[in-house]
């Protein structure tokens, strides 16, 4: 679909990381309705077309992360705490009692699928809160180790 090769050229292409896209994409949807709403898309294509791409795109990034490994989970999601305006401590609190990657999840998706991405947050999220609290672990130290040599 043109509306959906449109929006990846010249939108998406500058949100790398698929979580990125995902909170994004979630964004233009209205939540009262469930359409997407993308001013520039619908006045190139159409509100009908707009919508379609939107949700398709918002589906694949979903897919995107659902498949991700943890390590790559921990990456984006260190990455988009980093580029937020609050440090790393006031994210992690946020997301820890907000939830908000729930309402970021596209409609139609599979309860199995979105409970597997919520808890792999929730886990993502425990381990960039064990490195702030430990930020020496897995460091090496500045002094040599012991010989074991007697």
């Amino acid at each position: 679909m043109a509306a959906t090769q449109d929006l990846r050229r010249r939108t998406l292409a500058h949100i790398p990381q698929p979580l990125e896209r995902l909170i994004f994409l979630s964004s233009t949807r209205d939540y009262n309705t469930g359409l997407y709403r993308h001013e520039g898309l619908a006045l190139r294509f159409s509100e009908e077309a707009s919508c379609e791409a939107l949700a398709d795109c918002h589906r694949d990034a979903f897919n995107e992360l659902v498949a991700a490994s943890l390590r790559d989970l921990v990456h984006q999601l260190k990455r988009y705490a980093d580029n937020s305006k609050a440090s790393l401590s006031e994210f992690i609190g946020a997301w820890r009692e907000l939830e908000p990657y729930r309402v970021a999840i596209p409609a139609g998706a599979d309860s199995l699928s979105s409970e597997l991405l919520f808890s792999n947050l929730k886990i993502a999220l425990a381990i960039l809160e064990t490195r702030l609290m430990a930020p020496w672990v897995g460091k090496p130290s500045a002094s040599p180790r012991p010989s074991l040599v007697r």
